[in-house]
């Protein structure tokens, strides 16, 4: 964000920035947390805000790792899956057996070593260490479960792409790269009401049972907006095989001719040369020779050619005529 037209959004010295800090439910991909706030603000922080809930897992990324707070998680009985990082000094005090074909390769109960990190954490934790075949990476996940299989705290962790899905969906589909307004009240308007239309438009899906994605729902939606019709109607399911051979108002690609704006020297039968078409056409000259063309000038023009029907069926050559 441009810093003179935002500067309430502190960031940095040259540039404003926003952040949008979600807690996005899984079973329904349906936010569950929101927090609008100007880009200076760490993430760790919105930890503070959000009320834990017994028995549910939290899957977040490294900007969350702060053990006070991770520790409250887990007096408050909720769980926790998050990346470890390379300076947490942790000591390994059980190794449990690993099926290493899956891509794991460890699963440690450890303990945090440097007196701030065990003050703030006392009990242990539980490190697992598994190989992305895929993107050729290790990843090593910290957690306070300890009855889930080592496998499926790693695939938790994969679920935490949902987030970045639903960000990708409303920047694309909303049309949130750009604000109408630079105060903070109307960016923060135009946001909520994008993420109201999201859940709005989940909502309806979940509730009618449709099989269409969200951003055909809402396309279909946005068409039909200002007409009286029973949203049922709107949104029953087309049938796709019907109109898949229903070519009745279709026009034929392969029925027209060449257009003069090609700049291209067409044989019967030749394949469409994709080169520079100065190029192109010297090269179709070289190889093919033009035949006889009917008030043809000098001078350079813009000029396809077309095969005529020939009058006669012993004609051995195939005669062009320049199309105006």
């Amino acid at each position: 964000m441009c810093l003179s037209l935002f500067p309430w959004a502190h960031f940095r010295t040259t540039k404003s920035a926003v952040k949008l800090h979600t807690l996005l439910d899984l079973r329904g991909n349906i936010p569950a947390f929101l927090r609008v706030t100007t880009g200076d603000l760490h993430d760790v922080n919105i930890l503070d805000e959000i009320l834990p809930e017994p028995g549910a897992f939290y899957v977040m990324d490294r900007a969350y790792i702060d053990f006070a707070r991770l520790y409250q998680l887990h007096l408050a009985a909720a769980f926790f899956v998050t990346r470890s990082k390379r300076n947490v000094l942790m000591e390994r005090r059980y190794s449990r057996p690993v099926d290493k074909s899956t891509g794991l390769r460890s699963d440690q109960t450890v303990i945090l070593t440097t007196l701030a990190s065990a003050t703030a954490y006392p009990e242990a934790l539980r490190r697992i260490c598994y190989f992305d075949a895929e993107n050729n990476r290790r990843l090593k996940f910290l957690t306070n479960n300890f009855a889930l299989p080592a496998l499926t705290i790693a695939q938790l962790y994969k679920q935490r792409w949902q987030v970045e899905l639903f960000f990708r969906w409303i920047k694309q589909h909303l049309r949130i790269k750009a604000f109408y307004g630079t105060s903070a009240n109307a960016v923060r308007t135009q946001i909520w009401i994008a993420v109201s239309v999201y859940v709005l438009v989940a909502i309806v899906r979940k509730r009618l049972e449709l099989r269409a994605s969200l951003y055909q729902i809402l396309q279909i939606l946005s068409v039909t907006l200002f007409e009286k019709t029973p949203i049922l109607r709107t949104l029953q399911e087309i049938d796709c095989d019907s109109d898949l051979y229903d070519t009745g108002n279709q026009l034929n690609l392969f029925s027209l001719q060449p257009d003069s704006r090609d700049r291209l020297h067409m044989r019967a039968g030749a394949k469409i040369d994709h080169r520079a078409p100065r190029k192109r056409q010297r090269l179709e000259r070289r190889r093919y020779p033009l035949p006889a063309l009917i008030g043809v000038d000098e001078s350079p023009s813009r000029y396809s050619l077309a095969r005529c029907a020939p009058a006669e069926p012993a004609s051995a050559s195939p005669t062009w005529i320049r199309m105006r």
